[in-house]
Order: C-alpha cells, then structure tokens, then sequence
C-alpha cells in the first residue's frame, strides 16, 4: 500500500527526475505501469494504521520537509510503527520526517540513535540551503542523533535497531535492502 498525506498522486519533488538523481530502482519503478498506477492512487495517511504494514519506507525529495515533516499523521505512524516492533526506513530528506517523533519517554526519537540523511554539502551542491525550511543534517543533530556520513552523493545506510535511514538517492536501494533484512529477521534491536 502506497499512502500519501493528502491521498492520489502525491506531488513529486521534480529534481527528483533529473538524470543525476535517479538510480536503477526509480528508472525501473517509472517503467513499471502498475507501480505508477498505485502512486496515482495512494492512500490518505491519516487514514492508514501501524497494523496495516510489515514495515514501512519514506522515500526521499524535498517535499517531506514541507509536508511529512509536519504532518501529526506521519509522527503518529512513525512512533507506532516502532513501537510495535516494526522496522521503518527513511532515506534522503525522509529522515527530516523524525523532527516530531518522540520515544515513549517523550525524548526525540532520534536521540542517541545511529542516524543519517542529506547532507548540508549535498544541499548545498543543489543551491538548496537557504529554500528549505531546515537542513535535515542539522535538524538530526539538533535532536541528539548521532547522526554521521559518507562523501556526498555516495550510498550509506544505517540501521539503529528497527529504524534505517539512508544519506541520498543513492543510499534508496541499499535502504530498502536493510529494511527488507530487518523483517525477514535478520535484525533485531531496540524498536
């Protein structure tokens, strides 16, 4: 299931489609009909609950720092997700959607946990800085994740118990595979 704040075909991020940008599972996703006629009909996300998935992925773009980062849909999915033992992933500007999300303690989510997500270089690479609405590097910091990276535009992924994350559009496969890992049960952590 495909769900998108506001239902249908969610807005895509249209640097998203330049050629640099993409990887061989985003040209193999716009090649496959029945995959875009799930994104033209996406779910509402306030309409969808933690039962309903095995695990859950937040691709990247910059949209989810205007939108799933301030949606109280998308923090409520977020924390029950992991709180019922189940593996999330969030990759690119994806992991800016944790800004809200707390531990059962009330802490932020992400602090003390392994973190990752677009760089301040790589924003800074597409003339970004000063449009967003925060830098996912700083924010994560910001809320005491011990957040780390690799050189700009190169995969990297980290998983801190039953939440990945992944720098860039390249880290989007690699994350998917650790997300995968993690529900056939190869991982095993704190939620």
């Amino acid at each position: 299931m495909l769900a998108s704040p506001e239902g249908g075909r969610p807005p895509l991020d249209p640097e998203s489609s330049e050629p640099g940008f993409q990887t061989d599972e985003t040209r193999r996703f716009e090649a496959d009909p029945e995959a875009l006629a799930a994104l033209a009909r996406t779910e509402r996300l306030d309409s969808v609950a933690a039962g309903d998935f095995d695990a859950v992925f937040y691709p990247g773009g910059h949209g989810p720092l205007w939108d799933l980062a301030e949606d109280p849909a998308s923090v409520r999915l977020i924390e029950a997700v992991l709180r019922a033992g189940r593996p999330i992933a969030l990759v690119c500007h994806a992991p800016g959607a944790l800004r809200h999300a707390t531990a059962p303690d009330g802490a932020p989510l992400v602090r003390g946990r392994k973190v990752t997500g677009f760089t301040n270089g790589e924003e800074a690479a597409v003339g970004l800085t000063g449009v967003v609405p925060f830098l996912v590097e700083d924010e994560l910091k910001r809320l005491g994740g011990d957040y780390s990276k690799t050189g700009d535009w190169r995969p990297y992924v980290l998983t801190d118990g039953l939440l990945v994350t992944g720098q860039n559009p390249a880290s989007s496969g690699p994350a998917a595979d650790a997300l995968l890992a993690l529900v056939a049960g190869a991982g095993n952590g704190r939620p």
